[in-house]
């Protein structure tokens, strides 16, 4: 990542970081929150993405600065130009796929009666999982220091903005490629975040993409119709949650420093003291937040149980059983999608999601439960892997932590930013979900869930999936939390992008050349020009996506 020592040398840090409710700011962030929450429903409803509406923010925020107008000076600051990429960036992903994608699968499953408590129970879910993610930001299982490969694009345009020179060069470049990839169907931004993430995670990454797409071609088997992919996913995420709750047990242990330790920290120039009591409280600061996650997530579903009508559906064992099922899902289903984004830029929350779906099936749920389920699942973990993407953008463009105070006020910002793009969501997707159910038009992948749903899943599939899982667990437990090589892998199984693969092998190849030849003097030249063919690939394909939605 970039080194905080240049990046303070680029830009001076000002004493208070911009505020999310200043006037400017905030007018700034409703109309953007509005623009890109009704961009990405209509999107996902006509073409069944969800475009990245990041970049779109931060270029309507440095053309505001161009101005010469009083009124507009305020936006020439990169921290409010961070703001309002991370308020259109949250209403986008929010209104999409928190909220439209879930409420759709009970009026497609012949439910209507449902939605709108079905609306108010993800409304809380998305709204709990980006303030998760805020909490947990910077921790030792979701650190500040690892990719986050969107975050990373956003940055570097708002810094190449800012300064221009060679790294606007840089910068341009990069989306010019990115752009022209996008232009021939090739997904660049695969290509641009091999460049940026962990080598390891990336090369699992890509054996994945490439295994997927040609395992059928090669040999004739489908590893999807045998759940290859799933049982690979359940077996890496059960030992990923078993690693996080390692780390919690350690900071139980190591939450209250010995007196001496204390003493060590306060003496001058005992940074390493100092580092491991800060990694303590990050810990129990973990631990706080992952309990009050369990607490708020079991609250939601026994509202969601209530308010559906499924508390009077179901024997008392079974609604216990759905109500602990449901809780422990969306907590799985958050973390792993989290992980995948931030080593990898994508996350398979529709497939993974399907997962949990699939297990609920096999558990024996009633039909109207699934639906629940479906939709629960399905809305926890985008809102929180994007405010991951949102917060290392800002993280960057603070000085990577050298001013802890600074970043703390400007991570509190940007979660207020955040916020009120999700509360924008919130009334867009109200407002406007009758509109296009009336015309038939949901999310895509809906019609996946229902048909798992109404099918239902043979005794076969759950000996697949325990099969498939123990290898799953092994390659997890091998490449430890920071690798991530179960959960990559896996990922890689359940994205059919075509050419991801190639493009993500080709990144990985060209970083390890370039690191040979020029060493660690390239590193930053790499990074710039990576975040530039991920903007210039998110820019095409958001064009491009709206104007088949229009």
């Amino acid at each position: 990542m970039t080194d905080p020592t240049q990046v303070s040398a680029r830009r001076s840090i000002p004493g208070t970081h911009p505020r999310a409710l200043a006037p400017r700011n905030l007018v700034l962030t409703i109309v953007l929150s509005v623009f890109g929450a009704i961009v990405g429903v209509q999107v996902l409803a006509t073409v069944g993405i969800t475009p990245s509406t990041s970049i779109i923010g931060a270029l309507v925020a440095m053309t505001l600065a161009r101005i010469p107008l009083v009124v507009f000076r305020g936006f020439r600051s990169v921290h409010a130009q961070n703001l309002a990429q991370t308020s259109i960036s949250s209403a986008t992903f929010g209104a999409a796929n928190s909220l439209f994608l879930p409420i759709g699968i009970p009026f497609l499953f012949g439910l209507p009666n449902m939605v709108v408590p079905m609306l108010i129970g993800v409304s809380c879910a998305m709204l709990l999982d980006a303030w998760l993610l805020y909490r947990m930001f910077d921790t030792r299982p979701f650190p500040a220091s690892s990719s986050w490969p969107l975050g990373i694009a956003a940055a570097e345009t708002i810094i190449a903005g800012d300064k221009g020179g060679k790294r606007a060069a840089i910068l341009g470049g990069g989306i010019l490629a990115g752009a022209l990839g996008a232009i021939f169907s090739l997904p660049m931004s695969a290509f641009g975040v091999a460049l940026i993430a962990n080598v390891s995670a990336m090369t699992a990454f890509a054996v994945g993409l490439l295994i997927l797409q040609y395992c059928e071609v090669l040999t004739g088997w489908d590893l999807t119709a045998d759940y290859v992919p799933h049982g690979l996913m359940i077996g890496a995420g059960i030992v990923a949650l078993i690693q996080v709750a390692c780390i919690i047990l350690k900071s139980h242990k190591d939450s209250k420093p010995k007196p001496e330790a204390q003493r060590q920290a306060a003496a001058p120039g005992r940074t390493a003291a100092t580092r491991a009591m800060n990694r303590n409280a990050d810990d129990v600061r973990l631990g706080k937040a992952l309990r009050l996650g369990a607490g708020g997530y079991l609250l939601i579903t026994i509202g969601l149980t209530l308010g559906t009508g499924l508390a009077t559906q179901m024997s008392t064992p079974m609604l216990i059983g759905f109500v602990v099922y449901a809780t422990l899902a969306a907590f799985v289903h958050e973390f792993i999608v989290g992980i995948a984004a931030m080593h990898s830029g994508w996350f398979p929350a529709f497939a993974i999601a399907l997962i949990t779906l699939v297990i609920g099936i096999l558990i024996g749920f009633p039909p109207e439960a699934l639906v629940v389920l479906a939709g629960f699942t399905a809305a926890t973990g985008p809102a929180f892997a994007d405010m991951g993407y949102d917060l290392k953008a800002g993280h960057m463009l603070r000085g990577e932590g050298k001013d802890s105070r600074f970043e703390l006020d400007g991570r509190r910002q940007q979660m207020i930013a955040g916020m009120i793009g999700f509360a924008v969501a919130i009334l867009v997707v109200l407002f406007s979900y009758q509109i296009y159910f009336g015309d038939g038009l949901t999310a895509p992948i809906n019609a996946a869930y229902v048909a798992a749903i109404q099918a239902g899943v043979s005794p076969e599939t759950a000996v697949q999936l325990v099969i498939w899982a123990i290898p799953g667990a092994i390659l997890q437990m091998i490449g430890g939390s920071k690798r991530q090589l179960g959960i990559m892998l896996a990922t890689g199984l359940l994205i059919s992008t075509p050419w991801a693969g190639l493009l993500v092998a080709a990144g990985v190849a060209t970083r390890m050349i370039i690191k040979r030849i020029y060493g660690d003097k390239a590193k930053q030249s790499v990074e710039v020009f990576a975040g530039g063919v991920i903007a210039g690939d998110a820019l095409y394909s958001f064009g491009k996506g709206l104007f088949k939605a229009l």
